[in-house]
């Protein structure tokens, strides 16, 4: 694709621009917390390693707090030890829901030196580049997507989705934009 100098001084491929297979798509946008929270939940939902591991953390936190329990109603409490085991089942209960915002938290740092991306969706795949970051990615490589209100997730299809592309809907330039964005994904991705 060719690097072009947009009106507003930016240089990229031209939203619109024919990419293999059909008008390119230019998204820009800062990389937030939020959005890998967000794709991380997506994630989530969308692998049986994550669902398992969430039905872990729920099954272990109710056992430690029906065990809890049971050593708080004994002839001869142990209220220390039954402490822990309530503490540790409300932990289990809310680290579960709050994984992925404290996963996301972990990388604020890289998002932050990250700066400004950009990304161009063609028939051919996605071009990501930001400050440190020149990628390209065929759709082979991340055959499935799913949307939310805020972003499109691209997922690779081994069983714990390990490679992921997120693409905010808000880096596109106009409502169009997410709809060609939109049917780009429907015409070369499998939408879960």
């Amino acid at each position: 694709m060719d690097i072009v100098e947009q009106p507003d001084g930016r240089q990229g491929g031209a939203a619109g621009a024919d990419g293999a297979d059909g008008p390119a798509v230019e998204l820009v946008y800062q990389n937030t917390v939020a959005d890998f929270a967000g794709a991380l939940r997506v994630r989530a939902a969308r692998t049986g390693a994550a669902r398992r591991k969430k039905w872990l953390f729920s099954f272990v936190g109710t056992l430690s707090l029906i065990g809890g329990a049971a050593l708080l109603a004994a002839d001869e409490p142990d209220v220390s030890r039954a402490v822990a085991f309530l503490v540790g089942g409300v932990l289990l209960w809310v680290i579960g829901p709050l994984g992925p915002r404290l996963q996301a938290r972990a990388l604020r740092g890289l998002l932050e030196k990250a700066g400004e991306t950009r990304a161009v969706v063609d028939g051919a795949g996605v071009h990501v580049t930001a400050t440190a970051c020149d990628t390209r990615i065929g759709w082979s490589a991340q055959p499935t997507y799913a949307e939310t209100d805020e972003l499109f997730v691209m997922l690779s299809d081994d069983k714990r989705a390990v490679a992921m592309t997120v693409l905010p809907k808000r880096g596109a330039r106009s409502p169009a934009d997410v709809e060609r964005l939109r049917a780009v994904l429907d015409a070369n991705l499998r939408r879960l």
